[in-house]
């Protein structure tokens, strides 16, 4: 299936950096993945997409420049053209391997909405079972603006109208709208598409790797509606500087405390252990500035025992799991912060309940 990237930065960085140049940028993970468990389908090739906010304020108003195209990212010249001349401080990046619908512009991520930008990896079961269900719940507004036939896109104006219907105005120009807003958001577009699905009855799990921005704050879920199996993979990385050691191999320095890069992934960007951490399954990630909120979903798929180990058959066959690199396979249902005694990363954790 798909895999995402996002980075966001105090400074701006070249999108080569991110993109093309690293020897596991997302881009090279689209065909030469060396952490994905699963190699049964090695290849994201149906497309890719980047979005980047650009760092002139008036420039940013109204939303993140857009790059999609259909061709494999590997092979676009004018992507690898516009990664060496761009720079920005806010990035969302997808590589597509398609499950629901064709092979079209209008179905690659990053999706964007005004200043809103969302992106998906994972796939929503019996979606064309619940698909009428979630037309119809939405409003005319993000029902007309649909443009594709993606499971992903429809989750995206499920979204929008959910932000909406909570007092918040998808279209205003300037985004900011709090991380609690779009969490929280986030949270009500997961249980809705959760309790459709559960109504049609069996089906394997949705898995709802939702990512969103409004141009300010980073809102990411790691989410499946099992309470025995592994989301799609998920790791972030935080330090002062995301730099070339040599070509094309990057690692994440760390001078201080300081947390100016924030960057999550599908897969990691390095082979250096050091620089991932795995995000828990059922769990939510807020990047609210540059600190990192983590928060558990609670609901009947919630786990309680931290060291409860959930299988990765489900996410592994359909080549959504990453492993973060040289970490030894008993501790990665660990809770990372447990397992690893950091304390160099400002993280604060906190609950969330999913009714």
């Amino acid at each position: 299936m798909c895999r995402f990237l996002i980075f966001k930065g105090k400074e701006p960085i070249k999108l080569s950096h991110l993109l093309t140049r690293p020897a596991h940028s997302i881009i090279n993970q689209s065909f030469d993945s060396r952490l994905r468990l699963d190699r049964r389908r090695p290849m994201n090739g149906d497309g890719f997409g980047v979005a980047y906010y650009p760092t002139d304020q008036d420039l940013s108003q109204d939303g993140p420049c857009i790059f999609k195209a259909i061709t494999p990212a590997w092979n676009n010249q004018n992507l690898e053209t516009l990664s060496e001349k761009t720079k920005s401080d806010l990035v969302f990046a997808h590589v597509r391997a398609s499950t629901y619908g064709v092979l079209a512009e209008t179905n690659c991520h990053p999706f964007t909405y005004h200043n809103i930008c969302f992106m998906h990896n994972g796939g929503i079961s019996n979606f064309n079972m619940i698909k009428r269900k979630l037309l119809i719940h939405i409003g005319d507004i993000y029902l007309n603006f649909l443009q594709g036939s993606t499971d992903s896109e429809c989750a995206f104006a499920l979204f929008l109208d959910t932000l909406d219907k909570m007092g918040y105005d998808p279209s205003r120009k300037e985004g900011n709208f709090g991380h609690i807003a779009l969490r929280n958001a986030m949270l009500k577009t997961i249980e809705y598409i959760k309790d459709w699905t559960q109504e049609i009855g069996s089906g394997e799990p949705s898995l709802l790797n939702f990512a969103v921005t409004d141009g300010s704050t980073v809102v990411v879920s790691r989410y499946i509606t099992s309470k025995t199996d592994e989301a799609a993979s998920l790791h972030f990385s935080s330090g002062s500087r995301f730099v070339e050691t040599s070509p094309g191999e990057y690692r994440m320095e760390r001078l201080d405390r300081k947390q100016d890069v924030v960057m999550v992934a599908s897969e990691p960007l390095t082979f250096e252990r050091g620089d991932w951490t795995a995000v828990p399954t059922n769990s939510i990630l807020t990047i609210k500035k540059q600190t990192i909120l983590l928060h558990p979903i609670i609901d009947e798929y919630y786990q309680e025992d931290p060291l409860y180990l959930r299988s990765s058959t489900l996410a592994e066959d359909k080549g959504l799991m990453g492993t973060v690199p040289l970490a030894k396979s008993v501790e990665k249902n660990v809770p990372p912060l447990e397992r690893e005694g950091r304390t160099r990363q400002s993280i604060t954790t906190t609950t969330t309940h999913l009714i």
